[in-house]
């Protein structure tokens, strides 16, 4: 067991864990996900929805989405963003990983007579002959990515606009990370049940980490639940 606590608090490398699999197609956390997104109130798997439509507002006027745009939104979850900006018109495609939130999207868009061009698929491995006069990925995925999958992903960028085209992303901010202290916690059934149906204890780790290449900082949450049972503990890695 000490073996066990003493690996989930063990500082990883930066990047070291990719997940996106696990916590995007998971049948229990798919759907936590989407209970997450579609709570008008929340800002924790997307904005809350005055900021979405202050946000589609703005992204409309700025960028003059209209009948003759092509817009492209890379991780569209439930199409909060897809949905109002189809509305304008607009020819709109939406890329996610998680099967359980491609399907709302298109059940929302069949409800509304929208046609919207959804595709579920990890957005790394995304490819078309499509192109695109916006780009947009928003609530901070970009920040989630290592270096490597951000090159990848900003070079399809490069390749999937028009001549002219833009890309609009929201990241953290230098405040947020100075902001952010390391921190090790954990609660039964963290996040009231997230990571599992079953009973489990959650570890939450935040490390500050230096980046191999320069002498800047970045911060590293860890997500380590373990499922309880009489005299045994399963992790979840």
């Amino acid at each position: 067991m000490f073996d066990e606590l003493e690996k989930i608090n063990a500082k990883p490398k930066p990047f070291e864990f990719y997940t996106a699999a696990e916590l995007w197609t998971d049948e229990h956390t798919s759907a936590q996900m989407l209970q997450f997104h579609l709570n008008e109130s929340l800002d924790l798997s997307s904005r809350n929805h005055a900021f979405i439509n202050r946000s589609v507002e703005w992204i409309i006027s700025r960028f003059n989405i209209g009948p003759d745009k092509s817009v492209a939104d890379f991780g569209c979850g439930p199409g909060l963003y897809t949905t109002r900006l189809a509305k304008t018109g607009a020819d709109v495609t939406g890329i996610d990983f998680s099967p359980r939130s491609i399907e709302y999207a298109k059940t929302t868009a069949a409800e509304q007579n929208l046609h919207i061009t959804y595709i579920n698929q990890n957005y790394l491995e995304f490819e078309t002959d499509k192109r695109f006069d916006l780009i947009i990925m928003i609530f901070c995925d970009f920040c989630a990515l290592s270096p490597q999958q951000r090159t990848l992903l900003l070079n399809k960028y490069r390749t999937f606009l028009k001549p002219g085209g833009v890309l609009l992303m929201d990241v953290h901010s230098l405040n947020i990370f100075n902001e952010k202290e390391e921190s090790a916690t954990y609660e039964l059934n963290q996040l009231n049940g997230f990571w599992s149906a079953d009973k489990y204890y959650g570890f939450v780790n935040s490390f500050k980490g230096t980046s191999k290449n320069s002498n800047s900082t970045m911060p590293m949450p860890r997500f380590y639940p373990v499922t309880v049972v009489p005299g045994f503990c399963f992790p979840h890695f």
